[in-house]
């Protein structure tokens, strides 16, 4: 009898689950699509550069400007 080891053990686990899944796949495709409109569909739709609007020619002087009117 062989003996694997730890990370033997857990990959084959997973290798062999995931190759009999048959709704599974399609439960990874939709879980894969949610994430795709996550994180690049509302970041580019909803979450503007507020940076490159504000700021000219990438100055750090806005940053810090806003920082000092706002602590005051």
């Amino acid at each position: 009898m062989k003996k694997d080891g730890f990370w033997s053990r857990a990959f084959h686990l997973y290798y062999d689950g995931f190759r009999s899944m048959t709704l599974g796949k399609t439960l990874w495709a939709i879980i894969l699509i949610k994430l795709f409109v996550i994180f690049v569909v509302l970041k580019v739709f909803f979450f503007p550069n507020f940076l490159k609007q504000h700021a000219d020619n990438d100055e750090p002087s806005f940053v810090a400007t806003e920082l000092i009117e706002r602590a005051q």
